[in-house]
């Protein structure tokens, strides 16, 4: 990507998130990137426009690929894929130099405001979860067949738990601007226990 597109885009994104989607103008903008007006119009109309696409740049660059966890193991994936949301939410804590832990929910509250200007944005989002339920469902079901769990559960209702436990914990370690909890600990306490009643 062009670096100045990147600057562009990483800018407004970070006052997304300190302001929200209906506080920040153009002419804000403008001024925090530091360019001239016509430098940044070449590259973006409008601010629906730019808002977009910062979102989709920041949710791109948050969405794991689920190939590089380890499928032959449920607990080495999920102890992986903890590891890895402990970095996003570090990811969207650093984003900008103005942004502190606290203000990580605020990305929750930016794809629900995009949801209403860009109804469009649910299918990308859709997509995302349907990816990861399908990554979660096969190495749960590889590790029935190898017999490393036993359940009552279908391997729906186990991915699930998983992926809810991890949505949540995001959510609740986001709105505690002063809590020092790392999410990766928390979701490890959670799915070992979770996992120790898997095993039987």
């Amino acid at each position: 990507m062009n670096e100045t597109r990147e600057h562009i885009l990483k800018v407004a994104f970070n006052l997304f998130l300190l302001k929200s989607y209906k506080e920040v103008t153009m002419a804000e903008l403008v001024e925090k990137t530091g360019m001239s007006k016509g430098a940044f119009y070449h590259y973006f109309k409008s601010k629906e426009q730019l808002f977009l696409e910062a979102l989709k740049h920041c949710m791109s660059s948050i969405t794991p690929d689920f190939s590089i966890f380890d499928k032959n193991s449920l607990y080495e994936f999920y102890h992986q894929y903890a590891v890895y949301q402990n970095r996003i939410l570090n990811s969207l804590q650093l984003y900008g130099d103005d942004l502190d832990r606290g203000l990580t929910v605020n990305y929750y509250s930016l794809v629900f405001d995009a949801l209403k200007v860009f109804p469009s944005l649910r299918e990308k989002l859709l997509e995302h979860e349907q990816n990861e339920l399908k990554a979660w469902k096969g190495v749960i079901s590889t590790a029935r067949k190898n017999g490393e769990i036993r359940s009552f559960m279908n391997d729906e209702q186990i991915a699930k738990v998983f992926i809810y436990t991890n949505d949540g914990i995001a959510i609740r370690i986001s709105l505690m601007k002063d809590c020092s909890e790392d999410a990766s600990d928390t979701l490890l306490e959670l799915w070992d226990s979770f996992y120790m009643e898997l095993k039987g």
